[in-house]
């Protein structure tokens, strides 16, 4: 997969001169558009000027749904057993988030401000980009997701996110990423001393009212000065 973003990011200002960013990801099969209307929804303080970005995955075929070619992030080979991972796919996409990341530290926006996040196939390489970031961030959120390549050694994550608050959230009848992945990901963090809130909720593969705004607030209790 190209490491390069094909289609521009859609971008969401919630007031004039952003002074943080939020990198949200899509899942499988979604893109960028997936998730902004939820931005309204999200309880920030009026104070708070965002820019939020949602990029699109580039397209390729997906091993799972046949082999057909969808936007993705990676590929993926099975639902049922997550030993077998495309860590190449993974490589490229953290190289993508880092190049936004990037991207909005030219644009005046530090590392400490950026939050990356994303639901399911992007939550996974929000977490596997957050915790090797050389950067310490400002937030990582991972929503109906689990961690990939879980059996890294952990001198492969950058002491400089240890802190870094996580979000993690899951529904307890998720038929896609199953629940239990999801809680043996963010058990194995806690063992590794990170900063996680885990939140569940009566829900499938989706999100909820309560769910946003609780990211909401997490957002702005990241972002406080």
């Amino acid at each position: 997969m190209n490491n390069a973003l094909i289609d521009p990011p859609i971008e969401i200002e919630t007031g004039a001169a952003p002074t943080a960013s939020v990198i949200w990801l899509h899942g499988l099969g979604a893109d960028g558009n997936d998730f902004v209307p939820i931005v309204p929804e999200l309880p920030l303080p009026d104070a708070l000027n965002i820019r939020f970005i949602f990029p699109h995955a580039p397209e390729q075929p997906v091993t799972c749904n046949g082999g057909y070619t969808m936007r993705s992030w990676y590929d993926i080979f099975s639902l049922e057993d997550f030993e077998h991972e495309d860590e190449a796919g993974l490589i490229a996409s953290q190289q993508i988030l880092t190049s936004l990341i990037e991207n909005e530290n030219r644009r005046g926006i530090p590392t400490q401000r950026i939050i990356i996040m994303g639901f399911s196939q992007g939550g996974a390489v929000a977490l596997y980009t957050g915790l090797r970031h050389t950067q310490t961030l400002a937030g990582i959120g991972a929503l109906s997701t689990y961690l990939p390549l879980r059996k890294t050694a952990r001198d492969e994550y950058n002491i400089k996110n240890q802190g870094t608050p996580i979000f993690m959230a899951h529904g307890h009848r998720d038929p896609v990423v199953k629940y239990e992945y999801g809680k043996k990901s963010c058990a194995l963090l806690k063992e590794l001393n990170y900063d996680i809130r885990w939140e569940s909720y009566d829900m499938e593969h989706n999100v909820c009212n309560e769910e946003i705004i609780a990211i909401g607030t997490w957002i702005a209790e990241c972002l406080k000065t």
